[in-house]
């Protein structure tokens, strides 16, 4: 293992997921650079982005330029409503390939196998992008993906943040979580209650995993915004760029210095 080698576990939250790339921009401006990136859901379209080498400028403009909210195709007639068809094809298109092997930086994306009832972490091979569309598919919205036989939804199910998947691999562990939970006074249409119960569902497993986390940055001010305001990227990248100041300034710099501080001694 490499000395400082540093992990980024970035968590599901749809659009919220956005803010992924405003925690990152504010790691650059620190030259803070994680060596390691795993992703769940909308964590997993940010983290293979970054993986594949690019920067928190070139994401905000790939998803400005080519109109995120526009990326779903609905399906009628199908276990879900929507398609992510147009969100691998892009992703296909920018990052030039389709293999885990071939990203600058190692990537890990959870993954929920509705057949077998069990998550799993995907780390190498082929078929990267339907890894990573599988694991954005929210159970009953998006068509569940069929990859070597079993039927696949979002990866949130059982590991919204999926820091387990560097542990050993790095000294430090940042974890980014877009999904935080508050009081709800009004929950009454049938939509609301269902994302209500998926968000509660899967912010039990964020606790789990925030024990591996050596840091962890969540934007409170996230919760103004519905897991479909893709239109609001701007807005969204700055919500979790000023809370990874915080936590930057405040734990993690010291952190790290010391740590080097103390290896040169």
């Amino acid at each position: 293992m490499n000395e400082n080698k540093i992990g980024i576990a970035l968590s599901g939250g749809g659009a919220r997921g956005i803010a992924h790339i405003g925690v990152i921009k504010a790691l650059e401006e620190h030259n803070i650079k994680p060596e390691l990136v795993a992703g769940t859901s909308m964590g997993a379209i940010v983290g293979v982005m970054y993986a594949a080498g690019f920067s928190a400028k070139k994401m905000a403009k790939l998803l400005k330029d080519e109109k995120i909210y526009k990326w779903f195709k609905v399906e009628w007639f199908k276990p879900g409503l929507l398609s992510l068809t147009g969100v691998k094809e892009l992703l296909i298109k920018h990052i030039g390939h389709n293999e885990f092997e071939k990203l600058e930086r190692p990537f890990s994306v959870a993954v929920s196998n509705i057949n077998s009832g069990k998550g799993e972490i995907i780390n190498r091979g082929g078929q990267l992008m339907d890894w990573v569309i599988a694991s954005a598919g929210v159970p009953l919205v998006f068509t569940p993906l069929k990859i070597n036989g079993s039927a696949y939804v979002d990866g949130g199910l059982f590991h919204n943040l999926p820091a387990e998947a560097m542990i050993g691999e790095c000294n430090f562990i940042i974890g980014s979580n877009v999904n935080p939970v508050k009081r709800e006074e009004n929950i009454e249409s049938a939509k609301q209650v269902g994302e209500r119960v998926f968000y509660l569902s899967i912010a039990q497993n964020v606790w789990q995993s925030r024990n591996y986390c050596d840091f962890f940055i969540e934007p409170r001010n996230i919760v103004h915004y519905s897991p479909w305001d893709y239109s609001k990227v701007d807005e969204l990248i700055e919500v979790g760029y000023k809370a990874a100041k915080k936590v930057i300034n405040k734990f993690i710099l010291p952190e790290l210095e010391e740590n080097i501080s103390v290896k040169n001694r």
